[in-house]
Order: structure tokens, then C-alpha cells, then sequence
């Protein structure tokens, strides 16, 4: 018993307000095992491109109601559609390749045309289809084995967590205190893996598109003090000073909350946490556009070739308490996705300084 795979046809809509010229295409084309639809009304095309889109649409310049460019333009400004290649045809020597191309076509094609060549053009832009469409189903692959990934690595990770706490609570039997410290150990140590978990799920969401953000007033002074508050205790536990200067005007702005602690509990612990002796001074100011947030520490400061690279996915820095790589990534998309930017100087020895600008409400 054989197996037969099915092949699928390539499907081209063919558009052009004269009957006669699609009958020249279609003869042409028939030759090859595509799937072709002729349509003389543009309007028309144009729905059945949203109902069921063709893999390549052949398109004339010059038609009554919505021409060739606007008909592109349309296309390429309905986000909801795959990539459709599109070749524009046309029997006008004043046409413009240059309007076509900007309104979004990918060729061009004077009639009388040479069949060659025009089969030629048909193949190159399905190969460009083909090509593309490909590429889209491996990042979606990658991002569903991905979240399935930290989602079936979450779960043993907390249950595992929740048995050491009851362990370490004695509900099983007597702990001594080098069980203790060794429960403590695996304890922290599956902490870190799923805040890298998670972390990893955050940024393929974000690179993915699917990422929404939960927009609302943000008073921006009070999340600094919070989170400042939050992580004064592991500044105190190195002997650090955690200084905080507000500012005397109140900055609100639109943004998720959520996401925007996220970014400052990673900034400002990185601050401690590479700082041995000093502080970590937090600065808020006002522009007449943005919200300012400088973070500086006393730490060893950052070397210019690991500046241009740090904010980077999967890129460490050189110090050995570097973590995956995967925090400045992730705060430099959630900054950037509120129309924000993050950026560090810093000179070896010397400390660093992170600042976040973010628009204030009104100005994004």
C-alpha cells in the first residue's frame, strides 16, 4: 500500500477590468498547475482576497474604482492577511514603478509582456510566498514549543517548591540545620530557574506580537518608591544605601503597571546585586516629553563593547554573577512597546547608569 501526498496548488487571482486580457493571462498561465481566478471588478477582488487569499495576485494598473497602487495599498494595510506577493501589469508607459512599488507591489510588468518572462516574474514572487510563508510557520512552531516548553516546566517547579517548604516546615519529619540549608539551597535554586521560566515565556510573547499591554494612569514616582521599598532589604543584607529622589512634580503617564515593575525590580536588583560597597541612587525627573528614571550604582561599572551588546537576547555580561541574558532584553521590549527607551553609560570601575524615558500621559 503506497501513499500519495497532495500537492497544493498554487492559487493566483488575476485581476483586470477588460475580460480579454484575462483570457491572454489565463492562457498563458494554464500551461502550469496553478489555480487561477479571473475577475474583472476590483472591488470584488478585493473582497475575495479578504475571504480567501490567493498565494499571488496578478494585478492591472489602470482600473475604474480602485486601481492597481490603491488596491496594493489596501492589501498591505490590512494587517489580518498573510503575505501575498503582487505583480503589477499594466499597457501605460506613464505608469509609475515607483508609486507601484511604494504602495507595496512587489514587481512590475509591461504589456505587451513576453510569456517567458512572465512566467519567469510568477515563479519568483510564489518562491518569495513559499519562502516567507515558511519562515512564519517555523517562529510559530518556535513559539508554541516554547510556551508549552516553560508552561510543563512551571508546573513541576512550584509543586516541587510547595513539597521543600512543607519539608522544611517539619511536616514530614525532624530538620536539622544542615537539611535546612540544603532545602534552603534547592529552594532558591528552582526560585531562579522559574524566574528564567518565566522570563523566557515574557520575551517570546513579546517578540511574538501577542503581548497586550493593560494601558492605565501610572503615577511613576510611587512604582519607583515601591519597588525601591521592595528591594531595600538585599541592599541592607550587602551594608548598600538605596537613595531615592523623587522630584518635586508628580509624573504620571499611560502604561501597564505591571509590566513597568517588572522592568524596575530588574533594573534596580541588578544595581544591588552588582554593587559590592557604595549605593544605589534613583533619580526621577521631568522633560517637557518624557519621564525620566536614572538608576546609578557604584559597581564595576560596564566596558563600551558590553554596552553595545547588553540590552541583546541571551547575551551575558562578562561579570560571573551575569544571569541568562534575558532581563535587559525583556525590559528593553516592554520599555520600547510603551514608546520608551532604556539605555546605560558607564565607565569600568567607576559604576553605572541605567535611564528609562517614557512618554507622559498625553505625549504618546
Amino acid at each position: 500500500m503506497s501513499l500519495t501526498k497532495t500537492v497544493k496548488k498554487d492559487k493566483i487571482l488575476v485581476v483586470d477590468d477588460v475580460f480579454d486580457n484575462l483570457l491572454v493571462l489565463e492562457a498563458v498561465l494554464e500551461d502550469e498547475d496553478y489555480e487561477i481566478s479571473l475577475v474583472e471588478d476590483s472591488k470584488i477582488a478585493l473582497a475575495m482576497v479578504e475571504e480567501s487569499p490567493p498565494d499571488l495576485i496578478l494585478l492591472d494598473v489602470m482600473m475604474p474604482e480602485i486601481d492597481g497602487y490603491e488596491f496594493t495599498r489596501r492589501i498591505r494595510q490590512n494587517q489580518a492577511l498573510p503575505f501575498i506577493p503582487i505583480l503589477l501589469l499594466t499597457a501605460h508607459y506613464e505608469s509609475s514603478v515607483v508609486e507601484g512599488l511604494d504602495a507595496g507591489a512587489d514587481d512590475f510588468i509591461r504589456k505587451p509582456f513576453d510569456p517567458d518572462e512572465l512566467h519567469a516574474r510568477v515563479r519568483s514572487l510564489l518562491r518569495l510566498k513559499h519562502s516567507i510563508d515558511e519562515r512564519d510557520q517555523m517562529a510559530n512552531l518556535r513559539a508554541d514549543f516554547v510556551s508549552r516548553f516553560t508552561h510543563d516546566l512551571r508546573i513541576p517547579l512550584v509543586a516541587s517548591n510547595r513539597v521543600l517548604k512543607l519539608l522544611l516546615e517539619g511536616r514530614f519529619c525532624e530538620v536539622s540545620p544542615q537539611l535546612q540549608e540544603i532545602i534552603d539551597t534547592m529552594i532558591g535554586s528552582n526560585q531562579d530557574l522559574l524566574e528564567m521560566v518565566n522570563t523566557l515565556l515574557e520575551v517570546y510573547r513579546h517578540e511574538a506580537g501577542c503581548k497586550t499591554l493593560k494601558i492605565s494612569p501610572c503615577n511613576i514616582q510611587e512604582l519607583v518608591s515601591e519597588v525601591s521599598q521592595e528591594l531595600t532589604p538585599l541592599a541592607e543584607e550587602k551594608g548598600l544605601a538605596v537613595n531615592i529622589d523623587k522630584g518635586e512634580t508628580a509624573s504620571t503617564i499611560m502604561g501597564d503597571r505591571v509590566e513597568l515593575r517588572r522592568v524596575l525590580t530588574n533594573i534596580i536588583g541588578n544595581a544591588i546585586k552588582f554593587t559590592d560597597k557604595g549605593s544605589v541612587d534613583i533619580h526621577c525627573y521631568l522633560t517637557p516629553v518624557a519621564v525620566n528614571i536614572d538608576i546609578q550604582d557604584t559597581g564595576p561599572g560596564i566596558s563600551k563593547p558590553d554596552q553595545a551588546i547588553l540590552f541583546q537576547r541571551f547575551r551575558q555580561g562578562k561579570h560571573q554573577r551575569s544571569g541568562s541574558g534575558l532581563g535587559l532584553y525583556l525590559s528593553r521590549c516592554i520599555i520600547e512597546a510603551h514608546q520608551g527607551t532604556i539605555d546605560v553609560t558607564s565607565e569600568p570601575g567607576q559604576g553605572s547608569k541605567f535611564t528609562i524615558r517614557l512618554p507622559v500621559a498625553g505625549e504618546n
